[in-house]
């Protein structure tokens, strides 16, 4: 007979040990008996808010503070430029802050002095090109007018131009935007002086930065970041000691082709183009030969056509044969490298980054090169660039017999200059007493 329904329920349930298991929990998806909510999840919750705020916080001061730290991070290469300079004073018995004062007056006279005399250059040029802007302008009408059979005048020209509507709307907006190059001009100037101020105590209170700084590291920490900071020193240094030294040559190699073609102004312009090509990277040459090709435009336009030659030509020479040897010892950075890290550093930081990629980039390679183990390299033939079973190129092997025949020409000549010395000693030996 079936069993009831309840006598079955209780027979489906109850175990072979006779003990009935625990109930399933309810279906309702409460977390505990009485359907409270877990003590940690308010916390976490308290926490991740907590956390979401702080990073929102940072982000904002750290966007507010970005052209601040961009400032500092520019007076620290400064600092780092000129401490060879201001450590050879201190070494000499000078107080560092005296020695640190008198490095920035004279970096300051020299800017100042180079500034004054360029301006005024552009002054001069800009009111002699104002003065003969009608001549130009005839010129080229009168060759519009022999090429193309037409009948322009300089008068009706001129009066097109002062009645036309991109004139006018010119006028205006340079009139609204003298407030804003005011602006900025007095922002410049703020961010020049932060810059000289940091700068100023980075260098003057060097080593009482360092021993902050270490004072909160292990004695092991401390000697590597003692170690980083002397490699800076040494490679910010010597990358502007080859920068001055390949722009004294390139202002030299330019004053010479100025001075020939009887340009005006040619020391300023041969210390603007040696300055502004080697401390702008990537663009400066083209920016620094820009204002002489101008200039001796004014002159002759075929001295224009002449500077842009030889900037040209000075500018490969310079790449391939003057900057290898300079750099080799002070930066000693492969060029792919620093091409590189100047696009990373522009696309990072801007101009800013580009004229401090290349010694951080070199600090850093400095740094991290004590740290990597080097094996001597497996005398395959590919890795002098030939396949295997392939011998040496022709070229190789021409060179290969001509430096063994120059060693094998210097080891007989010098056996025989042995040989004839000694038979000189031998007969000056024959002959060393008198037969009398």
């Amino acid at each position: 007979m079936a069993p009831t329904d309840e006598t079955g329920q209780e027979a489906q349930q109850s175990s072979p040990f006779g003990t009935t298991p625990p109930a399933p929990p309810p279906a309702g998806g409460d977390a505990g008996p009485n359907g409270r909510m877990p003590r940690w999840l308010p916390r976490a919750l308290v926490l991740a808010l907590a956390l979401v705020a702080v990073f929102q916080l940072g982000s904002w001061a750290f966007h507010q503070l970005t052209g601040l730290l961009i400032n500092i991070l520019i007076a620290f290469f400064l600092a780092l430029a000129i401490e060879p300079a201001v450590s050879w004073m201190a070494s000499r018995g000078m107080r560092r802050g005296l020695a640190t004062f008198i490095v920035f007056i004279g970096v300051i006279i020299v800017a100042a002095g180079f500034v004054t005399l360029l301006g005024s250059i552009l002054a001069d040029q800009i009111i002699k090109m104002i003065e003969g802007f009608p001549s130009y302008l005839d010129s080229v009408i009168n060759w519009i007018n022999t090429h193309f059979k037409t009948d322009l005048k300089r008068v009706d020209i001129q009066e097109g131009l002062l009645r036309s509507d991109w004139l006018r709307n010119y006028v205006q907006n340079s009139a609204t935007g003298v407030l804003d190059v005011s602006a900025q001009v007095i922002g410049g100037l703020f961010q020049l002086l932060t810059i000289a101020l940091f700068s100023f105590y980075f260098a003057a209170d060097g080593p009482r930065l360092r021993r902050t700084i270490c004072s909160l590291l292990p004695p092991a920490r401390q000697a590597e970041v003692l170690r980083a900071w002397e490699i800076a020193v040494n490679k910010t240094g010597g990358y502007i000691y080859s920068r001055g030294l390949m722009a004294l040559i390139s202002g030299v190699a330019h004053f010479v082709l100025l001075q020939a073609l009887d340009v005006p102004y040619a020391p300023v312009l041969a210390v603007w183009v040696g300055l502004v090509s080697q401390f702008i990277p990537t663009i400066g040459t083209y920016l620094a030969g820009a204002l002489p090709m101008l200039i001796a435009f004014t002159v002759n336009p075929w001295y224009a056509l002449w500077v842009l030659i030889f900037v040209v030509i000075y500018q490969q020479f310079e790449n391939y044969v003057l900057q290898p040897k300079l750099t080799s010892k002070t930066v000693d950075i492969h060029p792919a490298v620093a091409f590189g890290s100047v696009i990373a550093g522009t696309a990072l930081l801007g101009a800013v980054g580009a004229l401090i990629a290349i010694p951080a980039i070199a600090t850093l390679q400095a740094f991290l090169g004590a740290y990597v183990k080097r094996y001597a390299v497996t005398d395959d033939p590919r890795v002098h660039g030939h396949r295997r079973g392939e011998g040496p190129s022709l070229v190789t092997r021409a060179r290969g017999l001509w430096a063994r025949r120059a060693r094998t020409e210097r080891a007989e000549g010098g056996q025989s200059e042995d040989g004839r010395s000694d038979g000189g000693r031998s007969e000056d030996g024959g002959s060393g007493r008198s037969p009398d």
